[in-house]
């Protein structure tokens, strides 16, 4: 098994974009998900409610932060210095706002007045205790520091899913992306599609993880990351194959044990 592609997201429910190396921390892949969208009232926005926001692309150079997207010309970004606290899944995080001119151009993107803010220190936000360890950190994630797919478990899906389309009569849709599943690291090579549903450890280069827990999926992957539009897939074929405890499931949380660098290509060992 390889390590095929890397993704960065450092902006939280924004597009993300491959790289072919990065750093691995405690808290997830190096400038990964340090930024999140929050609306008039300070609550935290995401795709699922504003689907423009995937029309945002968030690129780092070094440690500047650069907002592209098809309404305005691009955007450089700095942390403006006063801090609020913000509710992310159930926590309270101390969160620096980015200033006036950040929130100008997102919110002329989503239609409403919105504020970009960034986590200064990682180190705040535990994982859920429930799959982690005391000391374990996260990010602006939803709750892990990676996100893990493989290619051969979407080419299960997809057929799944062509398989469904024709049994309602349909029209087979096009294969879906990837980028539906807002992977950290996609992985060629498994041997079974879901196989990974039952790893515990993984190295990928050098870099040892642990597994949190598998991934349950939320409607924003039925959101096209094109088009902005919702439809019924992947969830209404996820339903069907992959649902138990009432939720349905593709991919795995990973946890790292320690600092690294990963890189396309990796080797990647199930211990």
């Amino acid at each position: 098994m390889r390590l095929a592609s890397i993704s960065l997201y450092p902006v939280k429910s924004t597009a993300g974009h491959e790289v072919t190396a990065a750093e691995v921390e405690p808290w997830g892949l190096a400038g990964d998900r340090r930024y999140l969208v929050t609306g008039a009232d300070g609550e935290v926005l995401t795709a699922r409610v504003e689907p423009r926001l995937l029309a945002c692309v968030a690129r780092l150079d070094g440690g500047a932060l650069t907002l592209t997207g098809p309404h305005a010309p691009p955007l450089p970004v700095s942390p403006a210095g006063w801090r609020s606290t913000v509710t992310v899944w159930g926590t309270p995080v101390e969160l620096t706002d980015c200033g006036d001119a950040a929130a100008k151009w997102l919110s002329a993107l989503v239609g409403r007045p919105v504020r970009l803010k960034w986590l200064d220190d990682p180190a705040r936000r535990p994982v859920d205790p429930a799959h982690g360890r005391p000391g374990d950190r996260v990010s602006l994630a939803d709750g892990y520091p990676l996100l893990l797919t493989s290619a051969a478990s979407l080419a299960r899906l997809d057929d799944w899913i062509a398989e469904t389309a024709l049994e309602r009569g349909e029209e087979p849709p096009a294969p879906l992306p990837m980028r539906r599943f807002r992977p950290n690291v996609v992985i060629d090579g498994v041997a079974e599609p879901f196989a990974e549903d039952e790893w515990k450890r993984l190295s990928i280069g050098e870099v040892e993880f642990r597994v949190g827990k598998r991934c349950d999926r939320c409607v924003l992957t039925t959101v096209d990351p094109a088009t902005y539009t919702k439809g019924p897939e992947p969830i209404r074929t996820l339903a069907r194959f992959r649902k138990w405890d009432g939720k349905v499931w593709f991919g795995i949380n990973l946890i790292p044990d320690g600092p690294g660098r990963i890189a396309t290509g990796d080797a990647v060992t199930v211990f």
